[in-house]
């Protein structure tokens, strides 16, 4: 009997990771969640929306047989390491097309097992009886849970580089879609990005159009959180610098610039665009 793909469970977003013994704690890893499914035809690997890329993880599929299981659903990510051994998006792009032998699956959570449905059994056995199933050196690897307080291992995953971590409630069930079950908290990196204008509009917080330096491709939008002086005097900038709006973007509240005005930006690291970004300051381009 041929398994069928689970929709996974998603955690919610928090501004910080719970306290107390009640949960356990996990790297987040800048990857692709997948899905690993086990059963008499092989393996297959679904991606988070169940499309099946086994053909794109040839690789990972046959280190699968290595698990020694009748059959099995993980979920889990994928992902490929750079130079600092640090999860990389960019680098996993590029890994899946050109380097399968870089990539790793990393199982965190165990939905079926050998005819047995696991889904209402609490995350920590399920989790102990995946790490207990994945041998040592091969390319399937166990998310090991962080010890220690939660804002201590938030501070370490901080100054490690990391994503951000997952907190999961050690005795929740496996139930799909958003749940507050599993709570993700991510850190923010601060990068600098083109200026393309300042959105003000009476009544509202102003932001900061900005775009990925030295391509224009629009990012995102950055809260302006500047004091009086700097406000002043990035307004003063931004009208010295007016320019014709870029293609394809429609503010009318924007007052666009030219070329040449650079945002230092606080947002959440590992996103493709900006998410909960503020402009820290502004330069211009010498």
């Amino acid at each position: 009997m041929r398994l069928k793909f689970i929709e996974p469970l998603m955690p919610t977003l928090v501004d910080r990771p719970p306290e107390g013994g009640d949960w356990i704690h996990e790297v987040k890893f800048d990857g692709y969640r997948s899905q690993m499914i086990i059963d008499e035809g092989g393996a297959r690997i679904f991606t988070r929306r169940g499309l099946d890329w086994s053909s794109k993880y040839r690789d990972l599929a046959a280190a699968a047989a290595l698990l020694n299981v009748e059959n099995a659903i993980i979920d889990g990510e994928i992902i490929v390491l750079n130079a600092a051994g640090l999860s990389d998006f960019a680098e996993l792009r590029k890994a899946i097309t050109r380097r399968q032998h870089d990539l790793y699956f990393v199982a965190f959570d165990l939905l079926h097992l050998n005819g047995h449905d696991l889904c209402d059994m609490a995350l920590e056995d399920r989790r102990e009886i995946l790490e207990g199933m994945i041998p040592p050196d091969i390319r399937i690897q166990f998310s090991q849970a962080l010890p220690g307080e939660a804002s201590a291992v938030y501070h370490l995953v901080d100054q490690a580089g990391l994503e951000g971590m997952v907190s999961k409630r050690r005795d929740s069930k496996y139930r799909s879609g958003p749940s507050t079950s599993w709570l993700k908290v991510k850190c923010f990196a601060v990068g600098e990005f083109d200026l393309l204008g300042v959105e003000r509009e009476a009544g509202k917080p102003a932001f900061a159009l900005m775009a990925e330096r030295g391509t224009g491709r629009y990012v995102g939008s950055a809260f302006i959180t500047l004091n009086r002086e700097l406000r002043e005097r990035l307004w003063k900038r931004v009208q010295e610098h007016a320019g014709p709006p870029p293609q394809g973007i429609k503010r009318p509240a924007t007052q666009w610039v030219k070329p040449g005005l650079i945002g230092r930006v606080k947002h959440l690291r590992g996103e493709e665009d900006l998410r909960h970004a503020s402009l820290q300051d502004f330069r211009e381009e010498p």
